[in-house]
């Protein structure tokens, strides 16, 4: 595996309802790279964002099997990353890093 940055770990922020939701209690989504860990999303999200990390859980979401034209094709998997930070801290994904 190969030394990633922390831009490449953190793909993106995953802002859906029920991420707002899991906002309320201190948590965050985003999208990360398939063979990160969680010390390496933990690492980057506190670089990054300057906050702490209570605890981070990741689940892989499968592609889908869709119609391409005539052709079947299945769409890529996407591994997700819910960071719950620590009593007090945010933050706000809606402003740039």
């Amino acid at each position: 595996m190969s030394k990633f940055t922390n831009y490449d770990v953190i793909r993106s922020p995953i802002v859906t309802e029920k991420s707002t939701m899991a906002s309320e209690h201190g948590q965050v989504v985003f999208e990360v790279a398939i063979d990160a860990t969680k010390t390496q999303i933990k690492e980057a999200v506190e670089a990054l964002f300057s906050v702490k990390v209570k605890a981070v859980n990741t689940l892989v979401r499968k592609g889908k099997v869709k119609r391409f034209r005539q052709e079947l094709g299945t769409r890529k998997d996407v591994k997700k990353a819910i960071v719950t930070l620590v009593d007090g801290q945010t933050i706000d994904i809606s402003t740039g890093i």
